[in-house]
């Protein structure tokens, strides 16, 4: 989320990596150009910051510029369950020490801003593609609800490696290991401002909601925070081996 967000990322990446030998980084960054969308300069600012893939959400087309390389940018996803002719790519098939791993990204339809198709169809369509191979799948499942994103986790469980939501800002404490070994969180969390209403100027929010009138939105700034999920993943079969949910403020 914004200009702290991405300061928080920056100096948070080397050391995870070293302290749980990370092989894949994989971050949401719909929030990560001044709180809203995604600028080219940012795109290059996270991925030289080491994140390998970048999944989305509603926001995505925030910044209008964002449509000049979405097509042209295989690690950055914006949701799968959109219309055909929308541009960019819902997943992606990478590889890490010659394991190949799928990042699925997906939106949720209840109380979201954009008519989004069936998440589950678009997740088993996708599932059903992947070359046999493919047995480590990451999905980020960017919803509003929490019943639809363990709905969601229920639903693939023992077909995917980890389900983890996105969306609501706010860290849930409820990590675990479904029991087809498919691992779950509702929510990651926000990396951002840590002293703000889910990364917004409080003063701002506050005042919308005792006026209930249109109010400029800006992000804050000051101290960070950290969230995120560091998952182990048994590369033959694919199955979720432990979860450990990261959550830190300066």
């Amino acid at each position: 989320m914004g200009k702290v967000g991405r300061r928080m990322l920056k100096s948070a990446i080397p050391v995870i990596r070293d302290e749980n030998e990370v092989s894949l980084v994989v971050v949401n960054g719909e929030n990560a150009a001044g709180g809203n969308g995604l600028t080219h300069e940012v795109l290059d600012e996270l991925l030289s910051s080491g994140v390998d893939v970048i999944t989305s959400g509603n926001h995505i087309f925030d910044k209008k510029e964002v449509f000049d390389f979405l097509d042209d940018v295989p690690s950055l996803l914006r949701p799968l369950n959109l219309p055909e002719a929308t541009p960019g790519h819902g997943y992606v098939v990478t590889s890490r020490h010659q394991v190949p791993v799928a990042v699925i990204n997906v939106a949720g339809r209840a109380f979201m801003s954009f008519s989004y198709d069936d998440p589950f169809v678009a997740v088993d369509r996708v599932l059903n593609s992947l070359d046999t191979e493919v047995r480590v799948i990451l999905v980020d499942f960017h919803a509003e609800t929490t019943s639809e994103k363990s709905a969601l986790a229920w639903y693939v469980d023992g077909k995917v490696s980890v389900v983890v939501g996105t969306h609501t800002h706010v860290q849930t404490a409820d990590e675990r290991i479904l029991p087809r070994g498919t691992g779950f969180i509702t929510d990651l969390g926000m990396t951002g401002p840590r002293d703000s209403v889910i990364g917004v100027k409080t003063e701002l929010v506050i005042q919308k909601l005792r006026t209930q009138m249109p109010v400029r939105f800006e992000t804050a700034g000051g101290p960070g925070q950290f969230g995120g999920l560091i998952v182990d993943i048994d590369e033959a079969s694919g199955r979720c081996r432990e979860l450990k949910r990261i959550f830190y403020m300066e």
